[in-house]
């Protein structure tokens, strides 16, 4: 056992006196105990960070479509995401943005639906490129994850969706769909089933041979012939939750070589139809050198599977302790990250939940146990009503501590009507890391940041190479938000790009650590987390708060973990190491 004793112990102590897990509703209330949250501050003007929506001047011109047409489906509500990725190899990010499709006999007058592809001008603007790309397809798409699955030197891109996905491989940017022959549509390999409704996926080498291998997050077993009736109000038709609908197992795929990929998912242990999993994220929870996996699933036990180094995979979720919340109930999971928010080496996991579900935070403890630490980082009250798909980590201001940014909106566009304090738009969030406790500067970032949407997923890259971060926020049948990073700060940063071994020449699953004074910061080089999204992978930005340079940088390459390290790195300067 990787965990050990602890874990039974923790098991033990969490179900005595819980009974069994609560029964699935069919009535939409989702009313919650009253819990305390005193130990919230009230906001205080602390925030440095500034953020400027530059989403028209930079030339996105896209709209997500849902479809919608009045019978309210239940997918028409859940997507869509995005990210960044450098698709023409010329260093910097462009953005890739996933589109639903109009429901058979139901289509709409005007363009067709498809995804996009913006190239970045490299000087503050995009240029749509999706038609010169290839991406001129429909398809009612859900997520993305980009990685170079066949080792020819360019990022490649996974399509989730409500039906058989889409792998397409990239030729000189253009792209080209080899799912079938490739074996990765995100199906039940029974031919019998219908295709499966899949969510999140992430690319991850699971068997450490440089190979990069793909998980895939499905939902629930829905079809428009078998969608369920649901009503909030008693009068009307509402949109459906996932209590009423029978779970879909995850898929993970081992990639042959860049041939072809290799359904092993019973074999690994990663069946399990009781899932309804919506983000997955990926880190080394014990240090083994061997990538985990964590699922978080809406309204069913999250999930945590350990590599176990042989090709398989335990799932020890409810042992540590992230299966359930503190009262023993699973709660209705949307988003997953995964940061070392303490600058402590021990792993904290953020879940998005449902409105009147706060935040999670789940913390690393000892021996591999995990305690939801919301409360006490001061998360809960802000969140309480958010409906959070997208949650994300990253360092906005570079003093070396990670912010948590939130994607907030509602499923049901009439909330309001019935819960008279939650609204189907909502603003999202900044929540700045102060040493291990947030605090919500969401209203002190810029006037922009405020406006409410449908916020789904959120993605981040240095857009302009100043040493920033910068934010992508997908919008369900909205236009996403871009915001630029335009924070005056003292502070400087590392901007690390890394170049792998072949197969794996995007380094992915490479850990970063960083020594500054004393202070250790640590960074995973990862696809997944967030909400249907995926964040830059080309570089890594490290803050280093007012010092100048780096002490010492070390990089643990993953399949081989071997480690190389460089001393004494001035900020300014972008840094290139090569395995």
């Amino acid at each position: 056992m990787k965990f050990k004793y602890l874990l039974i112990l923790t098991f033990l102590l969490q179900f005595m006196g819980c009974g069994k897990k609560e029964a699935p509703k069919q009535n939409l209330e989702f009313t919650r105990e009253s819990l305390d949250f005193t130990a919230d501050r009230s906001t205080e003007m602390i925030s440095p960070i500034r953020l400027t929506d530059i989403t028209e001047e930079s030339g996105i011109d896209f709209n997500h479509t849902t479809g919608a047409f009045g019978n309210k489906w239940m997918p028409e509500t859940i997507g869509s995401g995005g990210g960044f990725l450098d698709y023409n190899n010329d260093g910097w990010p462009d953005i890739f943005l996933v589109n639903g499709a109009y429901w058979p006999g139901h289509e709409q007058s005007g363009k067709t639906p498809y995804p996009a592809l913006y190239e970045n001008n490299k000087d503050g603007t995009f240029m749509d490129v999706s038609t010169k790309a290839g991406l001129n397809f429909s398809i009612y798409g859900m997520g993305c994850a980009f990685a170079d699955f066949d080792a020819d030197g360019d990022i490649d891109i996974y399509i989730t969706a409500v039906g058989t996905n889409k792998l397409l491989r990239n030729e000189n940017g253009v792209f080209q769909d080899v799912t079938e022959k490739m074996g990765v549509t995100g199906n039940d390999p029974d031919r019998k089933n219908n295709p499966a409704w899949s969510t999140g996926a992430a690319w991850v080498d699971v068997d450490r041979d440089g190979w990069m291998d793909l998980f895939v997050d499905n939902y629930v077993k829905w079809t428009p012939e078998s969608d369920i009736y649901t009503t909030r109000d008693g009068k009307n038709k509402s949109y459906a939750t996932p209590d009423i609908y029978q779970g879909e197992s995850c898929r993970l795929y081992r990639n042959i070589k860049g041939l072809r990929f290799e359904d092993i998912t019973e074999n690994a242990g990663v069946l399990n139809p009781e899932g309804k999993s919506l983000g997955v994220a990926i880190a080394d929870f014990n240090n083994d050198h061997w990538p985990d996996i964590a699922v978080s699933n809406d309204t069913q036990p999250n999930f945590l599977y350990i590599n176990d180094g042989d090709g398989t995979f335990t799932d020890q979720a409810i042992a540590a302790g992230i299966g359930y919340d503190e009262k023993g109930r699973a709660r209705a999971g949307m988003g997953i990250d995964i940061a070392d928010v303490y600058n402590d080496e021990n792993l904290a996991i953020a879940i998005g939940n449902f409105s009147q579900e706060p935040l999670s935070l789940y913390a690393q403890t000892v021996g591999g146990l995990f305690h939801d630490r919301a409360g006490v980082a001061q998360l809960t009250r802000a969140s309480l009503l958010q409906l959070t798909f997208g949650v994300h980590f990253t360092d906005l201001d570079n003093d070396g501590y990670v912010e948590l940014i939130t994607a907030n909106g509602h499923i049901e566009p009439d909330i309001n009507v019935v819960q008279q304090n939650i609204t189907f738009k909502q603003s999202p969030q900044i929540f700045y890391n102060e040493g291990g406790k947030f605090m919500d500067i969401s209203d002190q970032v810029g006037e922009s940041f405020k406006d409410p949407v449908v916020g789904r997923g959120i993605a981040t890259a240095d857009i302009d190479k100043d040493g920033d971060t910068d934010i992508l926020l997908t919008v369900n049948g909205g236009s996403p938000k871009l915001f630029r990073n335009d924070t005056e700060s003292k502070n400087n940063s590392v901007t690390i790009k890394l170049n792998g071994k072949s197969p794996n020449q995007n380094a992915i699953g490479a850990k970063i650590t960083l020594w500054n004074k004393g202070v250790m910061r640590n960074r995973m080089l990862r696809t997944g987390s967030s909400y249907l999204s995926q964040s830059d992978i080309s570089n890594i930005i490290v803050g280093l708060g007012e010092n100048e340079k780096a002490d010492s940088i070390k990089v643990t390459w993953p399949a081989s973990g071997k480690e190389t390290i460089i001393k004494e790195y001035k900020s300014g300067t972008p840094l290139i190491i090569t395995e």
